[in-house]
């Protein structure tokens, strides 16, 4: 491998994760912070630091300018990105590479192609992957996207071009509807995204939310099968496993396959996600998007393919080859992952940045927590909110589940409140036990089965 050292541009979980997996390797650590993280411990555990501004993301963790002038100043080899912030844009990873270092994830060319929504679906349908019906490109004019959406058929999906992570969608019930939401779409769109270009998509009732993990050293190119991403609140994932659940093995091949199948026609580099919506009754599964880059929910597949995606992704950056072979990648068992963040259940989710007295975490050959918590960390208020992620790890489903509900009742987080009791309570649903969900499922569930604990002290004793 031709890199000795790397600058991580991110923080958090992500930041901690991706300095043990390349000192594993034997690589040197820089790790890049704001002013609010000065104590955090992805700090802490790297070989070096360099504050590049203050709290605000702005001015520092999406300064593309600071972080490459702190790469410059720790002369590294290679730069990883994580996930949000700046891993999906690519004029970043152009500056990396015009700054003579190794961008981990793919180039700048691939990231505008794939992240573009419109762009990645036309690709998507030349690489012969199956998409949702739809426009087929961007619609700029409200009549013309109003005759579209009455020849593909209500509900319609208007989606921003630029979007991700689930924002910039609006669902249209009728034609009314769809002519009320679809400025307030492109305005919305342009805010976040600054672009305010919309396509439509047919909606489906009922769907699940399936991805494929996807590795690609520009030359080869495999997937590590898929994960089940369907319970989500506000377009959030908050639950997710692997494999899928009940899919058929039929099902599954052409899945995974397709995935691998758009990854070749763009020569795709490091590690990736194609998203999928598939609709259990006809058994048809539709091309979404692509994620260039690590994904928060990557554990579930490292725990049931054996393979560690981070290094992968850094032995790629550094000019190796994959490592695997499709035929070697093989499911074994499953894996839940429960993302517990600093929200508080009993009062809608609201977040909640503060000191952590006590953290407990589970012990087990099966069971993994990834956070970057210690006693006496004081969690931010100026970022998302995600502490850490429970996985856990089974011969099958049902034991994964058993195994789910002991590791919750020993992971105690002291100081706010956490949505650990909300994932307890999914742990103990019964259509959760047996896979009976789709992508609405969640928010329906919190209005008319959730009840959330009080207090965080509540929340607490409960999961004991």
């Amino acid at each position: 491998m031709n890199i000795n050292s790397i600058l991580i541009a991110n923080r958090g979980e992500i930041a901690v994760r991706i300095n043990r997996a390349a000192k594993a390797l034997g690589l040197r650590t820089i790790q890049v912070y704001s002013a609010a993280d000065a104590n955090s411990l992805a700090v802490k555990l790297a070989d070096e630091a360099i504050e590049i501004g203050p709290a605000a993301a702005k001015k520092s963790y999406l300064n593309i300018e600071a972080i490459i002038a702190a790469a410059k100043m720790a002369k590294v080899d290679a730069v990883h990105p994580g996930y949000g912030f700046l891993a999906e844009n690519a004029d970043f990873a152009d500056a990396v590479v015009e700054a003579n270092m190794k961008f981990v994830g793919p180039d700048g060319a691939s990231i505008r192609l794939l992240g573009d929504k419109v762009a990645a679906r036309e690709q998507a349908t030349k690489a012969g992957v199956p998409t949702v019906p739809g426009s087929g490109g961007r619609i700029a004019d409200v009549e013309e996207a109003a005759s579209i959406a009455s020849t593909i058929g209500f509900p319609v999906m208007i989606k921003a071009a630029a979007g991700g992570g689930g924002r910039g969608i609006r669902v249209a019930q009728d034609l009314n509807d769809f002519k009320r939401h679809f400025p307030q779409a492109s305005a919305e769109a342009a805010a976040a995204f600054g672009d305010g270009g919309l396509y439509i998509e047919k909606a489906i009732s009922n769907a699940r939310h399936i991805e494929v993990q996807i590795l690609g050293d520009g030359k080869n190119f495999v997937h590590c099968f898929e994960r089940e991403c369907s319970l989500q609140r506000r377009r959030q994932k908050v639950w997710e496993e692997a494999p899928a659940i009940g899919l058929p093995e039929l099902v599954r091949k052409r899945l995974c396959d397709s995935a691998v199948s758009l990854a070749r026609s763009v020569g795709y580099s490091g590690a990736g996600t194609v998203e999928y919506l598939y609709d259990e009754a006809s058994q048809e599964f539709y091309f979404l998007e692509v994620n260039t880059r690590i994904q928060v929910e990557h554990p579930v597949t490292e725990m049931i393919t054996g393979i560690d995606l981070v290094q992968e992704m850094l032995r790629i950056a550094g000019g190796e080859a994959l490592s695997v072979r499709q035929e070697d990648i093989v499911i074994t068992g499953h894996a839940i992952e429960c993302r517990i963040n600093a929200e508080d259940p009993s009062k809608d989710f609201m977040p909640f940045p503060g000191t952590i007295d006590r953290i407990s975490v589970p012990q087990g050959k099966y069971v993994r927590f990834d956070t970057m918590l210690y006693p006496g960390y004081v969690v931010p208020p100026f970022y998302d909110s995600l502490l850490g992620k429970l996985i856990v790890h089974g011969a099958d489903r049902s034991q994964c589940l058993v195994k789910l509900k002991a590791a919750l009742s020993s992971l105690r987080i002291e100081g706010i409140p956490t949505t650990i009791p909300l994932h307890v309570a999914l742990a103990n649903d019964p259509n959760i036990a047996i896979g009976n969900f789709h992508t609405r499922f969640l928010e329906n569930w919190l209005e008319t089965k959730f009840s959330p604990p009080a207090s965080s002290d509540q929340a607490i004793q409960e999961t004991v």
